[in-house]
């Protein structure tokens, strides 16, 4: 049994013409510096930990311009800095007080326990496997290679199913295909016509998730727009406050 994907003219014209609206915002601009005009960005060990704990602190609540996850992540230095985190006897209790003491972000606790069981991972030989990922996103920077990496982001990061292991990758500036499919995009396809109606919650399962998935780059394929780039205006069209370089 397969599915077949027909895009219309009418579907095409709906998709260019709500691009059209939103390619100006500067988190549409910096998705295309980032993820398609320039050149794959060094990752390095602090780099990718505080993407890691973006998702995290993002997984249940909103991250708007001017959101508290948006202010804690821009706060300089960074308040879970990879160097401090390493510093500290208790991880997880630093994690949970830290997040707490800010204020205004949920699931400091579930948070604080998922950052600390992902260092213990990345520290016993878990960097050697981010940055085989690293390296095989920049040798074939292809939809094939970004499922094989986001795979192994989700057999053994926690906290980090379909959604957040696409996440990681695509904040990183390693992606373009695979987006992170949230409640913003299936309410958009929703309004859009997608043939069936989609539930926000099933996304947690990986056969959803990929098949969601695969009818958005259908529609972005048709459209001549990059998966990542139709994501960045969905995602800002919902912002009423503006993005700027500094909450970006």
């Amino acid at each position: 049994m397969e599915i077949q994907w027909i895009i219309t003219d009418s579907d095409i014209s709906k998709v260019k013409t709500f691009y059209e609206m939103h390619k100006d915002n500067p988190l549409v601009l910096n998705r295309i510096k980032r993820n398609i005009n320039g050149n794959i960005p060094e990752v390095t060990k602090d780099i990718f930990w505080k993407e890691l704990i973006t998702c995290l602190l993002s997984t249940q609540q909103r991250s708007g311009p001017k959101s508290p996850i948006t202010k804690f992540v821009c706060t300089k230095p960074f308040l879970l800095d990879y160097s401090l985190c390493e510093s500290q006897s208790d991880l997880k209790k630093f994690i949970e007080k830290t997040i707490t003491d800010f204020g205004g972000i949920r699931r400091g606790k579930t948070i604080s326990e998922e950052a600390s069981l992902n260092y213990n991972w990345l520290n016993n030989g878990g960097w050697e496997e981010i940055f085989g990922i690293i390296g095989d996103l920049k040798k074939s920077p292809t939809n094939e290679t970004e499922l094989e990496c986001i795979e192994t982001l989700i057999d053994n990061l926690r906290g980090f199913g379909p959604k957040q292991s696409r996440n990681l990758l695509l904040g990183l500036g390693l992606t373009r295909y695979e987006v992170p499919i949230d409640s913003r995009i299936t309410k958009w396809l929703n309004e859009f016509g997608f043939p069936i109606l989609l539930s926000a919650t099933a996304l947690a399962d990986r056969n959803y998730f990929n098949f969601v998935s695969e009818g958005f780059q259908q529609i972005c394929k048709a459209c001549d727009i990059s998966p990542c780039v139709l994501d960045a205006t969905i995602f800002s069209s919902f912002d009423t406050e503006k993005w700027s370089d500094e909450n970006m």
